[in-house]
């Protein structure tokens, strides 16, 4: 945690203390977005480009997760390319973990869409009973950084989980999924900006409904042209997005949240 200490326009000090996570604004949705497209796409290239099969993929990004976790947990500061980073290795993992869930474990879209969102149901609570509070402005601590974390694996993993049904077993399609969860999502904004619904609550809704969006939109892109994608190669749309978040990181500067004392 850092702490600063800055000038009101009243002359008074107020203590502000510094989370290792961004502000929650515009452009770290449109980033959000991409890092969850990146996430199917390149789960998918390791999982079936490179045919390493779900299990194995699931142990390669689960290490991987696990060091950028310690990492940002160890980081005395805010560093946006660490931070993000991390939310690709929750989306990686959450794309080769899902599919292992859904296919191999045999359970199904609608059995693992349920499993998931069981356990993320209960990282949130046992976060709320443990902690006081989910909201991300109250992330600063390494206890509350673990629960963050591992909440954002575990929705992560729902949305993909949530992504491929809607798209496959309901029929939608990708490009009916992708239009179904934006229309949620801008659902989501409006009740924001036009009700008084608890923001803790709405932006982690907004946080599931973005990875299943991200979902469909990554399959849309390198599934095969008979199954309704474009049959991009994944690795190469894996490349694009990288880029993509990585000049939108240091083209748009993200802060720290902040909460006054």
């Amino acid at each position: 945690m850092t702490n600063v200490v800055v000038k009101t326009d009243a002359g008074a000090n107020t203590r502000r203390s510094l989370t290792k996570v961004p502000e929650v604004t515009l452009i770290f949705w449109i980033i959000k977005v991409a890092a969850t497209t990146l996430g199917e796409t390149g789960g998918d290239a390791v999982s079936m480009s490179l045919k390493l099969g779900y299990l194995v993929g699931t142990g390669i990004f689960a290490a991987i997760f696990a060091v950028a976790v310690i990492a940002q947990i160890r980081a005395s500061r805010f560093q946006p390319l660490l931070y993000w980073t991390t939310i690709i290795a929750t989306t990686t993992l959450g794309t080769t973990l899902a599919d292992f869930a859904d296919r191999s474990l045999g359970i199904g879209y609608a059995g693992g869409t349920t499993l998931l969102l069981a356990l993320l149901m209960g990282s949130l609570i046992a976060w709320r009973l443990t902690l006081g509070s989910v909201s991300v402005d109250t992330v600063r601590s390494p206890k509350a950084e673990i629960f963050y974390w591992v909440t954002i694996m575990f929705s992560q993993t729902l949305g993909t989980a949530l992504g491929d049904w809607t798209a496959s077993s309901v029929g939608l399609g990708y490009g009916g999924g992708a239009a179904v969860f934006a229309f949620l999502l801008a659902l989501v904004a409006a009740t924001y900006y036009w009700t008084t619904i608890s923001r803790t609550t709405l932006f982690w809704v907004a946080f599931v409904l973005t990875r299943p969006l991200g979902a469909v939109v990554g399959d849309f892109l390198d599934k095969p042209l008979q199954a309704g994608g474009l049959a991009q190669n994944r690795f190469s749309a894996s490349a694009a997005l990288f880029v993509f978040i990585v000049g939108c990181i240091y083209l748009f500067p993200q802060r720290a949240t902040r909460r006054t004392h």
